[in-house]
């Protein structure tokens, strides 16, 4: 596969069924699963313009290959909106193809296209298949993330 034939696109209403099969697919690669009512709420959210919550697809001929969502938020050490990655997924069969690298390229376009700042995301260490592509297209911060679920 040539990065050429690769369409990235909006998610749309239509996608639904090809976007739930790689979601799933995504959290268990994550090993979680989400109650059924965070899912639907996640979709409405990707199409609801209203929502700060974005997704693209990446498209061979009819087949969604891979999916990212994307947040944008204020921050206070700027005064534009940040870019938070937030999921990225792709196939397992086209892994390495460049379709990992046109969904963060298109995500890069559409923060610079929205004025953010910055796009950021945080991904497993043990990722490693990923973190080589990461390393190559972003930087690695110092930065160790804690967290409190609530």
């Amino acid at each position: 596969m040539k990065n050429t034939s690769i369409k990235i696109a909006p998610l749309s209403k239509a996608d639904y069924d090809s976007w739930l099969n790689l979601w799933q697919r995504y959290l268990a690669f994550y090993e979680t699963s989400l109650p059924l009512r965070t899912t639907d709420t996640t979709w409405r959210n990707l199409l609801d313009n209203n929502a700060p919550i974005y997704g693209f697809g990446a498209w061979q001929d009819d087949t969604l290959l891979g999916i990212t969502h994307v947040v944008l938020h204020p921050n206070t050490w700027n005064t534009t909106e940040c870019c938070y990655l937030e999921d990225l997924y792709v196939s397992e069969a086209v892994r390495g193809q460049g379709v990992g690298r046109a969904l963060i390229e298109q995500v890069y376009d559409f923060a610079n296209k929205k004025n953010c700042n910055r796009v950021y995301w945080t991904t497993q260490e043990a990722n490693t298949t990923a973190r080589k592509l990461y390393d190559v297209i972003a930087s690695q911060t110092d930065m160790v993330q804690y967290r409190q679920n609530l």
